[in-house]
């Protein structure tokens, strides 16, 4: 039951697309499923957006946030999880810390460096935040913590240094965190409208999510292009 009622705005959507915009206005009698499916509304949202564009974009930032986010995380992690060095605690008390207040502060300062490093209006400026993951960083010392030490110590034993030891023995066993970290990066970067709006205001560089907020003021109005272009943006998340 609970369920369908989660299915039930995507299932709206979907009829909504279809539809003219008299039966997405009209109240009495409420139409649920239009009378004639109106698939030029198909057409219509392709000419005023520019999907390829847009989906190499979103595509992009996905790829190259996962991809950093999962390196960091990863040598970050096991530097806290399994090595000894000063100011450790603190340091991790920072990474903590920067998951407990709202991402929205670090807006302004990101944006002030991103804008001195020439990054706006490009692919490079919306990866930029997710180059670290706090999260990433806690998701993956916990993973390594949960490993056994005698593996470590049966590595040292013969021969392995550090880099060694993390690279051919710990970050393997890891791989499991590491997928779950690489679903949770994606799905976060997919949804992310603020800064993408904010250091991409061009509508050819900006995502998918930036692009559907500023034709939502577009065409107040024209549900059905509106939900269209909605549903044509939910096609990779739901593959």
């Amino acid at each position: 039951f609970f369920a369908f009622i989660m299915l039930a705005p995507f299932v709206w959507m979907f009829l909504t697309a279809f539809k003219t915009t008299a039966e997405t206005m009209q109240v009495d009698p409420f139409v649920l499923v239009p009378e004639v499916w109106q698939v030029e509304n198909f057409g219509k949202v392709v000419k005023a957006m520019d999907f390829v564009k847009l989906y190499i974009n979103t595509i992009a930032m996905i790829v190259l946030r996962v991809l950093c986010a999962i390196l960091t995380s990863t040598i970050a992690g096991y530097a806290f999880a399994r090595l000894e060095f000063k100011g450790k605690n603190f340091m991790f008390g920072l990474v903590l810390f920067q998951m407990m207040i709202p991402v929205q502060i670090f807006i302004i300062p990101q944006y002030v460096m991103v804008s001195k490093l020439h990054l706006t209006n490009s692919v490079w400026g919306l990866v930029f935040p997710g180059i670290v993951s706090a999260f990433g960083t806690f998701l993956l010392r916990q993973a390594y913590m949960g490993l056994p030490r005698d593996l470590e110590e049966a590595a040292r034993l013969d021969g392995c240094s550090i880099p060694q030891t993390f690279l051919y023995i710990m970050a393997p066993l890891a791989k499991s965190s590491m997928v779950a970290l690489g679903i949770f990066t994606a799905v976060f970067a997919y949804k992310d409208l603020m800064w993408p709006m904010i250091v991409c205001p061009d509508s050819n560089k900006t995502t998918l999510a930036s692009a559907l907020a500023k034709m939502s003021g577009q065409y107040t109005q024209k549900y059905p292009e509106l939900m269209m272009a909605a549903l044509i943006s939910c096609v990779p998340m739901i593959i």
